[in-house]
């Protein structure tokens, strides 16, 4: 399976600038680039496939290609909002669109997954590594609908890197933010 590529990026970040500022009881306008920056940083590292949480936060697109079908289509990012489409490379090498009432999208325990309706079947594919593709829309929806721990970490987040290092208060700011995200990473710490 290839990774998946965001096609899509999210409107806005799951915390803002004004968010921040209040957090870091900053009244003037001199550090809103550094502040942005840091929120940016903050968020990638949780944010995404390769973020640490293999979650989507704020609202956004992505497009898994497979190798072919399968029974399940897993889907590597998660929560799933929605299918997009469901497009594969026919027998001839010609790239089609699945009607969408051919299948349904599941999550269980181990996330989210696309899977065929009953009485439906996959059409044959051409042999190639993106021969289907899986367009889908994840997250938690908007900003605020974002986990408040997550949140609260991405501030603690953008806390440490404003104020630069102490060890004392990086060591308890580090412990608070795997704590606080621990629930949301699909594997365990």
């Amino acid at each position: 399976m290839l990774a998946p590529v965001r096609t899509l990026a999210p409107a806005n970040m799951p915390v803002s600038l004004a968010e921040a500022k209040a957090h870091l009881r900053v009244d003037h306008d001199d550090h809103d680039d550094l502040i942005t920056a840091q929120i940016r940083a903050a968020t990638a590292w949780l944010d995404g496939y390769a973020g640490i949480l293999g979650r989507a936060l704020v609202t956004q697109t992505w497009r898994q290609d497979l190798a072919g079908f399968t029974d399940h289509l897993t889907l590597p990012v998660s929560p799933v909002i929605a299918i997009v489409s469901v497009s594969y490379v026919d027998a001839g090498n010609v790239q089609q669109v699945l009607d969408a009432s051919a299948y349904n999208l599941f999550a269980d325990a181990r996330g989210a997954h696309v899977a065929l309706r009953p009485g439906q079947s996959w059409p044959v594919t051409f042999r190639r590594a993106d021969a289907v593709s899986v367009t889908f829309t994840a997250g938690y929806g908007a900003a605020a609908d974002v986990p408040e721990p997550i949140r609260q970490a991405i501030l603690l987040i953008v806390q440490r890197l404003f104020d630069g290092a102490d060890t004392e208060i990086d060591i308890a700011i580090e412990r608070t933010v795997h704590a606080l995200i621990a629930p949301y990473r699909k594997s365990p710490l």
